[in-house]
């Protein structure tokens, strides 16, 4: 009225909210809900984001509580977690972000790898928010904390533990720091009470010239310099072959904790040795080795096409079936790759079959598991050496033994006496491997005796223990 002219720029029409069938919501249904009590229940931030990520604002929106609470989980649950990690280890080492610089030159690999994914979300959300595109600038933000989450400091933990203040755990606490305050002010416009939380803890805390709210600060800008494509293709393709070597573990029943001698992997893209060794120490391999070609090791077998054959050879078909399945299964497929047919050797001559004329059944070579997807196929090596399998016992009884200590109420630094007993095969494993099951469960003593103190029965890879914890005051 005042200047002549629309007070906006651009205007969004809401679509309607439906209940979880999409259907009108209504009174007389009984499918309405009360918004203060859904406030009540789940929170004004765990509902504004279920309707950012779950369809364009304009779109109709089904609304309920378990959408609501699984989005709380996956993002904001996360993005809590991963601040609360932070809090808990920078106020044991009295960590102050405004005492130190980020020195980029000097970052790891996986700071600079998180530091780049950062400045490409900022880039993302600030794009797809520009061009009212809402569910997948939320999509941006969710996919950033979760990498955050269950990569970068998951595989980062050890980082925060070491003594003193070592430049590497600095870099370590700049960068997280970093990247919790740049998404906590790239997420402030959707989630705008959980940021302020943690800005006023992050930031505020430790400086109070900054801005008085989250909601003062300017939008996060990105630093295009910043932003290393090659790396994050490396580390995505890193991610892809865990992931694969993981269903691999599953489909050939590996669990992770046992060791495993090699895993090949073929790729268009062949990493650098630091990213073998990160492969290397997700899916507990000695060896990660990258080849030129899928190895060979599928075995075939071949049996008759019934509808052709049965015509063709009437009562001599058995004989045919039985040479088939005779054949060397991989020469014959490299003959039939290679010639466009199978020779078979029959009592009456020989005879040439086409593909059609076959059934080729394929099966993982012994002692070997192959999965493949997106041009990518690991191999996993399954063979357990007798020295591979001690191993295992021995990851698997130092995760026994953490998980009494814990059941048992023990603090993290307390010193144990442990005890154990079992099978001579399991007593034996210990005694031989006593000094580094010490070392990893914070034991003054190991002994194979009666256990004492909190005890528990375990069955450890087919073999019987029982196994005692006591706190040495």
């Amino acid at each position: 009225m005042i200047f002549g002219k629309a007070p906006f720029k651009n205007c969004i029409v809401l679509g309607h909210v439906q209940d979880e069938n999409g259907q009108k919501m209504s009174k007389s249904k009984g499918n309405a809900v009360d918004p203060f009590e859904a406030l009540e229940t789940y929170g004004a931030d765990a509902i504004r984001w279920y309707f950012y990520t779950n369809s364009a604002p304009w779109l109709p929106n089904k609304f309920h509580g378990k959408a609501v609470t699984e989005g709380q989980r996956k993002f904001m649950g996360t993005l809590w977690n991963v601040y609360a990690f932070y809090v808990l280890y920078a106020e044991i080492d009295g960590f102050n972000p405004t005492a130190y610089k980020l020195e980029y030159t000097a970052l790891s690999v996986m700071d600079k790898w998180l530091l780049s994914r950062l400045n490409s979300m900022v880039r993302d959300v600030d794009t797809n928010l520009e061009n009212y595109r809402i569910p997948e600038a939320a999509r941006a933000l969710q996919d950033f904390t979760d990498e955050m989450s269950n990569w970068y400091v998951r595989r980062g933990r050890e980082r925060y533990w070491a003594p003193g203040m070592p430049q590497d755990k600095i870099n370590a606490y700049l960068t997280l720091y970093t990247a919790l305050v740049t998404l906590a002010k790239a997420a402030a416009p959707m989630i705008p009470f959980m940021t302020e939380d943690i800005y006023q803890n992050l930031v505020r805390g430790v400086d109070k010239t900054a801005p008085e709210s989250i909601h003062l600060c300017r939008f996060p800008e990105w630093d295009e310099s910043r932003i290393d494509p090659k790396l994050e293709a490396d580390m995505d393709e890193v991610l892809q072959i865990v992931v694969l070597g993981r269903a691999a573990r599953n489909g050939s029943n590996r669990k992770n904790r046992q060791p495993l001698r090699v895993m090949y992997v073929q790729a268009e893209n062949v990493l650098a040795d630091y990213y073998t060794e990160i492969i290397r120490d997700e899916l507990n391999l000695k060896s990660v080795e990258f080849v030129d070609k899928e190895l060979d090791l599928v075995d075939y077998s071949f049996k008759p096409q019934l509808k052709t054959l049965g015509p063709k050879f009437g009562k001599r078909l058995g004989e045919v079936r039985n040479v088939l399945a005779a054949l060397d299964g991989a020469a014959a497929k490299a003959e039939l790759d290679e010639t466009g047919f199978v020779t078979l050797a029959l009592s009456d001559g020989e005879v040439k079959l086409p593909p059609e004329d076959l059934l080729i059944e394929t099966s993982q070579k012994e002692g070997y598991f192959t999965v493949s997807d997106r041009g990518i196929t690991v191999t996993l090596d399954i063979n357990l050496t007798p020295e591979l399998e001690e191993e295992g016992f021995v990851r698997e009884i130092i995760s026994k033994v953490q998980t009494q200590r814990k059941e048992a109420g023990f603090e993290v630094l307390d010193r144990i006496a442990l005890t154990a007993s079992g099978s001579a095969k399991l007593e034996a494993i210990l005694t031989r491997n006593r000094a580094e099951i010490a070392v990893e469960v914070l034991a003054d003593s190991v002994a194979v005796t009666e256990p004492a103190g909190f005890v528990k029965d375990w069955t450890i890879n087919g073999e019987e223990a029982k196994i005692g914890v006591a706190k040495i005051s």
